[in-house]
């Protein structure tokens, strides 16, 4: 799917962190996208993602009941061409070449700017 430059991205957001969830949520919004959902962790990511097919999955690696690589796995069987993005504090080349790999379209580490995600979500969306 390309956007436009009046079209909004859907985007849905899974950590576990309620203060990351609401920075995430202004970023988006103020970017002119729509946020679907939220998820607290890596299962209700999957399980949400499955149901509402957002456009963008903004994803954190570290999530309990089922960890963000897990969950990008699984959402990627379902849907090859998912656009995830993982968000982490985790700055580590191979869990980076493990996510790439497992099919996210970007990795962006904590502390991040609204730049960062608004470029990457740009990108992903994009990304046929």
């Amino acid at each position: 799917m390309i956007l436009c430059w009046f079209e909004m991205a859907r985007v849905m957001i899974a950590d576990d962190s309620k203060a990351i969830r609401i920075t995430l949520k202004d970023m988006i919004l103020n970017g002119k996208h729509e946020l679907i959902a939220e998820a607290v962790d890596g299962a209700e990511a999957v399980e949400k993602f499955v149901d509402l097919k957002p456009d963008v999955l903004l994803l954190d690696l570290v999530l309990p009941k089922k960890d963000g690589l897990t969950a990008l796995k699984e959402i990627m069987e379902t849907n090859p061409n998912a656009k995830i993005i993982m968000i982490t504090v985790l700055d580590n080349k191979q869990m980076i070449q493990d996510c790439i790999s497992a099919g996210a379209q970007a990795y962006i580490t904590k502390p991040f700017t609204a730049d960062d995600v608004l470029k990457s979500i740009s990108f992903a969306v994009k990304e046929n």
